[in-house]
């Protein structure tokens, strides 16, 4: 099997070492053979990065927009091909890997929108015969770290607005999902993008990670992934040895709330409560792992929840009528079986769920699970799972049920079920998270609009849509005299 190369200043690079991308519907099946960068390849890729900036900093605006427009293009043209090579690497089932794979390409068509759209000002000083001028620059080289539970659409949301205001981008996927970021380097590599614009570095965090973070040229981090790891690469973006500080931007996670009122219609709290809990295998940020349920209508919903949860078929991510895929890996299995344990352990009661289980090709898979008893203060109900496990909280009425909601260090989203317009109007405002989703599951967002949270679960600038300026760009205020 060939390697799959990285991408670097404009050619393919071979590794120091080589990775088996292994699919967890069926691992005797190796989808590829991925090269490992180490920390001499990745100084390398900056190096090139940092060489093609000048020009693709002024470049026009056509020369972005088409380059984006061909690589968005190409996705769409080929979604089904690169959705099943979505879920055959990461376990997602492939209605959602092509879902995935279509979102990818509309957003970088977007962001070749955009890069015609950049605008500025120009305004009245306060002062006689004075003008002034306000525009954006690109920051200079951004290297960008993505997680493997979106392997698609994350570096599409983080690469395409990076190259549209004109920065250069080091891109290293994460090593569990190597297929479909090599795939967008192949595209980028015929879509007219200068040497050295776009360089793709595949390989272990760390290995290469403090190289991408902590080099004086890199100008931008853009990262997805865990608490613990956002903090260290903020520490080290704050701290870097040259002086200054390296701008950056985190997004971590979320322990999102869905909350359902006693007035909620049944059917789509179940609906909502499903859709973000379990599919994707749980294995998303904005998975709602905690719903606060209302006394009134707790026992229905818990029943119909439960038999819904039932019904879900867990099977090979690419087999027609597969709800739920595979968990990623053995050590991600490991956690959530862990947590599972914890649950019980805490006193929860394991409604359903939680097993194990074997299917026609051997491979991760574990039936999605409900917590029922349980509480707010349970370590299932304060830390990110990233499985198919949801906790059902019991809660005396809507203050207890918002006051529930709030209590956790993260706010990435937050969810209600309910036919009261006042409580959902209290809610939008009342809820201490980045994004607020009212009838509909906590995960799910639209490409053009800002995407992020609060608290523990995001620092800095939003992502996607144009609120992404904000990152990928640095405000610049010119006077003019006359």
């Amino acid at each position: 099997m060939s390697e799959h190369r990285n991408y670097v200043a404009g050619d393919w690079l071979a590794g120091a070492r080589t990775h088996s991308n292994v699919n967890p519907s069926d691992t005797r099946d190796v989808v590829g053979e991925y090269a490992l960068a180490d920390a001499g390849q990745a100084r390398t890729a900056i190096d090139a990065a940092h060489a093609a900036f000048p020009k693709w900093s002024v470049a026009t605006p056509q020369q972005r927009a088409d380059a984006l427009d061909f690589i968005g293009s190409e996705i769409l043209a080929r979604r089904a091909e690169l959705g099943d090579l979505l879920a055959r690497e990461e376990g997602k089932t492939l209605p959602e890997g092509i879902g995935e794979a279509t979102r990818a390409g509309h957003i970088f068509k977007f962001f070749a929108g955009e890069a015609l759209r950049a605008g500025g000002e120009v305004v009245p000083s306060v002062r006689p015969n004075v003008g002034v001028e306000i525009t954006r620059e690109p920051l200079g080289v951004v290297s960008i770290i993505t997680p493997w539970n979106f392997p698609i659409a994350i570096p599409a949301w983080k690469v395409a607005p990076a190259l549209a205001y004109g920065n250069c981008v080091v891109f290293k996927p994460a090593e569990l999902v190597p297929g479909c970021a090599w795939a967008i380097a192949e595209i980028a590599s015929r879509s007219g993008l200068p040497a050295g614009v776009f360089n793709l570095v595949m390989g272990r965090g760390s290995q290469i990670g403090d190289v991408l973070v902590g080099d004086p040229r890199v100008a931008g981090v853009s990262f997805t992934g865990s608490v613990v790891t956002g903090q260290r690469i903020a520490q080290t973006c704050v701290a870097r040895a040259e002086g200054g500080m390296t701008k950056f931007q985190l997004e971590m996670g979320g322990k999102n709330p869905l909350v359902v009122l006693d007035d909620a219609d049944l059917a789509i709290a179940v609906n909502c409560a499903v859709q973000g809990a379990f599919y994707s295998t749980g294995q998303r940020c904005t998975a709602s792992s905690r719903i606060v349920v209302t006394g009134g209508i707790h026992d229905r919903f818990v029943e119909a929840l439960v038999a819904k949860t039932r019904s879900l078929v867990v099977d090979d991510a690419r087999k027609a009528g597969t709800d739920i895929g595979p968990v990623v890996d053995e050590r991600q299995l490991a956690q959530d079986l862990e947590y599972l344990d914890i649950g019980r352990a805490e006193g929860a009661t394991l409604a359903f769920g939680g097993e194990r289980v074997e299917r026609a090709t051997p491979g991760f898979y574990l039936t999605p699970a409900v917590f029922t008893g349980a509480t707010n203060a349970m370590r299932t109900s304060r830390e990110e799972i990233f499985g198919p496990v949801a906790s059902v909280i019991r809660a005396d009425g809507y203050d207890e049920a918002l006051a529930l909601a709030n209590d956790t260090p993260m706010g990435l989203s937050s969810g209600i079920c309910t036919t009261s317009l006042r409580h959902a109007t209290h809610f939008k405002r009342h809820a201490q998270a980045g994004m607020v989703m009212v009838n509909l599951p906590t995960a799910g967002v639209d490409y053009h609009v800002p995407f992020g949270g609060r608290k523990a679960s995001s620092f800095g600038p939003r992502e996607q849509g144009r609120y992404a300026a904000e990152f990928y760009t640095t405000v610049k205020t010119a006077y003019v005299g006359a």
